[in-house]
């Protein structure tokens, strides 16, 4: 007997919640016009992991420890984007005398730069990821990210920590 409330269908809606945030940012960014900085790419690619991992595991339709496994997989998906959401908060936060100076582009850094160096620099930040160009509600968008991811986070802890 199949409910709403099943593994398979929570693992879907999860899937699709992320297909509607990534509809989102990808609106923002060709529509709206808003470039997204190196911080936004990782927390995209948070975005992505966890909808990833939660399409396999609708198709999969787990039991009880492959739905704490692919929990597992998503929540550590999910506490990374919130950590960079985070990092990117903390960044709009200080006064701009205090950033790090703009990095070169992500396509001249691949080709110049070796991948260990990208992420450290990616990570650390810059003035360009602390600029706020958009809000709603007086919330920036690594604000509305935050609130994202915990949400994704407390989905994976419920699908991680509930009995069958």
């Amino acid at each position: 007997m199949s409910s709403l409330a099943s593994s398979r269908s929570l693992f879907l809606l999860a899937f699709l919640a992320c297909v509607l945030v990534m509809a989102g940012a990808l609106y923002l960014e060709h529509v709206v016009g808003l470039e997204p900085c190196p911080l936004c790419i990782l927390q995209r690619i948070c975005v992505i992991a966890f909808g990833l991992v939660c399409l396999v595991a609708a198709i999969h339709g787990p039991r009880r420890r492959g739905r704490r496994v692919y929990s597992t997989f998503a929540l550590i998906a999910a506490v990374a984007g919130a950590a960079v959401a985070g990092r990117q908060v903390w960044l709009q936060k200080i006064p701009a005398e205090e950033l790090p100076a703009c990095l070169p582009s992500l396509d001249y850094m691949m080709e110049a730069l070796p991948f260990q160096d990208i992420i450290r620099l990616v990570l650390h930040g810059t003035a360009d990821c602390a600029e706020v160009k958009w809000t709603l509600f007086g919330l920036s968008l690594p604000e509305w990210s935050m609130l994202a991811f915990a949400g994704l986070i407390l989905f994976a802890l419920f699908q991680l920590l509930r009995r069958d």
